[in-house]
């Protein structure tokens, strides 16, 4: 089992940065990956990056550029680092981590960026 807990939303302006944070507890030795989905008002939940536990990452297209995912797996904290924000990002940021086939997640934490 893993414990999530985020932190770091907020509102903030078009241009503006934010970073999030994701702190795991529990089993975090069998912790395969570590990320972030968001999903918006009327939309499907999405990927946004991933760290792997041996350092790889993957983005969402759209974020490539703009947000930066670093951390580690073993020091069981990860970040989210947005710049140049835009209105499109705002949603609901979930820290997911993948755990031996299951995923579990965090409660969410709310980002809004204003035009």
């Amino acid at each position: 089992q893993v414990g999530l807990v985020e932190s770091g939303g907020g509102v903030v302006q078009t241009g503006g940065s934010l970073r999030l944070s994701c702190a795991a507890s529990g089993h975090i030795s069998s912790i395969d990956g570590m990320g972030w989905y968001r999903q918006a008002p009327g939309k499907r939940r999405e990927l946004v990056a991933m760290i792997t536990k041996d350092g790889n990452t993957n983005y969402l297209d759209s974020v490539k550029g703009r947000f930066t995912i670093t951390g580690a797996i073993a020091e069981t904290t990860v970040y989210l680092q947005m710049n140049n924000l835009k209105p499109e990002d705002t949603a609901v940021y979930y820290c997911n981590a993948k755990w031996v086939g299951y995923d579990f997640w965090g409660r969410g934490t709310q980002v809004t960026v204003s035009s």
